[in-house]
């Protein structure tokens, strides 16, 4: 059987429980950042309409890398003792390392469309800085990135590819923006100062835009291809699983890799695959933290959406996985989780780039350490004495720009921080919560 690039996109916004929580925008004030996002990519985050035809552009990139391979891990299995088959599918054989290729392709394409000169964005581990700086290339578009100065100093050549493919690169706190001026903010060196830094950018320069790669619903919208594929590789390998398991930053990934699952299961009247989202347990948004309207960024100039967060000003500790040092949860995300159609599982660093060495050293793919995350919950969840059916993983993108941080676990010297209680209730002291659907 030969599998053929998807030419759709499959949306789930069709098969969830309820409509998702409206946004809330807040009082405009003079100097205040507006966003503007090309229309097909708002009627891709609140139209019901279940398939999306792929722009041909867009379908002739993704035939460069897609579809993208799957297999069993029988070498991993028996490293964690897995008790039924462990798939995973692999998103980082293209140029920017990850799925994040997908949603910078399409987004790329309606900018350009949109009559957009150059596109910012921010980014934590650098994955999506180097998408969306390919993506641009690609489309005749500059491009500028923010990265979090400390992923950055740990990941320089991450830097250098940007940098290789076009882009203009800062680290954040650039001290290039009003946002990153801010003592309380600029201390946190986090993703949502980056994209802070970004958003403001935009707003001050005339023929940018500000595109982001993860939480939004267009973005998971676009993701979908992980899932598509997978569901027709493991038919063609007459492979069924009882989970499918992605790790979470905002949750493109996951998102991507799950949802068609549920799409297809609620369309068919079927139970389906139970799916479960591996985040960083010192980011414990899905697993310690509370479903409110917060902000999406440090500007807090956007509208406040319902998502499980541990409250955007949260100074999240420092950590090698800096794609998943996100406060917050895609709304998507947040609603199924909030109706149960969804587990979350937090894994600790350590256990993660385990994992990751596990799967390097018996199938011979070096994962991110943010991949490593899911793969450490699929190592549990097959090992379980509960355990009934296969396992579907995904490996988000590749670790070969991370090997610092595998350095530093071979060394002994990694540490997780995961929040107290105490913290996270102060965090999220002030958030509104009267969006939370009971």
């Amino acid at each position: 059987m030969t599998l053929e690039t998807p030419s759709r996109w499959r949306s789930v916004l069709p098969h969830l429980a309820e409509p998702l929580p409206p946004d809330v925008t807040p009082p405009r004030a003079s100097g205040d950042v507006k966003i503007n996002i090309p229309v097909e990519l708002i009627r891709h985050s609140v139209s019901t309409r279940e398939y999306w035809d792929i722009p041909a552009p867009v379908v002739e990139r993704y035939r460069q890398y897609r579809p993208t391979p799957l297999w069993r891990a029988r070498g991993f299995e028996e490293a964690v003792d897995a008790r039924v088959p462990i798939y995973v599918k692999n998103e980082g054989g293209n140029i920017s390392g990850s799925h994040k290729l997908n949603t910078a392709l399409a987004q790329a394409h309606y900018y350009k469309a949109a009559g957009v000169e150059e596109l910012v964005t921010g980014t934590g581990a650098g994955q999506w800085g180097t998408a969306l700086a390919a993506a641009c290339a690609l489309f005749g578009l500059r491009c500028r990135v923010f990265m979090v100065d400390s992923s950055l100093q740990r990941k320089p050549y991450r830097g250098v590819l940007m940098r290789m493919l076009g882009a203009e690169l800062h680290s954040s706190p650039s001290g290039l923006t009003k946002v990153a001026a801010k003592e309380d903010l600029a201390a946190g060196n986090s993703l949502s100062l980056a994209i802070g830094e970004a958003v403001e950018y935009a707003a001050d320069n005339d023929g940018v835009a500000f595109c982001i790669g993860s939480g939004e619903t267009y973005s998971i919208l676009h993701q979908s291809v992980i899932g598509l594929e997978a569901a027709e590789q493991l038919a063609a390998l007459d492979a069924p699983v009882g989970t499918v398991i992605g790790c979470v930053g905002a949750g493109s990934n996951f998102g991507g890799i799950a949802l068609p699952f549920h799409a297809a299961a609620r369309t068919a009247g079927t139970e389906g695959p139970r799916l479960v989202a591996a985040e960083s347990s010192s980011t414990p948004k899905l697993t310690r933290g509370v479903y409110a309207y917060d902000k999406t960024d440090a500007t807090g100039s956007g509208p406040m959406e319902a998502m499980y967060t541990i409250g955007s000003d949260y100074q999240i500790p420092d950590a090698h996985t800096a794609g998943l040092r996100f406060h917050g949860a895609a709304k998507v995300i947040s609603a199924m989780r909030h109706s149960g159609d969804i587990d979350a599982m937090a894994v600790s660093q350590a256990d993660a780039l385990d994992a990751g060495r596990l799967l390097a050293r018996h199938e011979s793919v070096l994962p991110a350490p943010e991949s490593g995350h899911a793969l450490a919950a699929a190592a549990r969840i097959a090992a379980s004495p509960d355990a009934r059916q296969g396992v579907l993983v995904c490996v988000s993108g590749h670790g070969y720009l991370d090997l610092a941080a595998y350095e530093h676990f071979l060394d002994g010297g990694v540490e997780d921080q995961s929040p107290s209680d105490e913290a996270l209730a102060h965090a999220v002291s002030g958030l509104a919560t009267v969006a939370v659907r009971t």
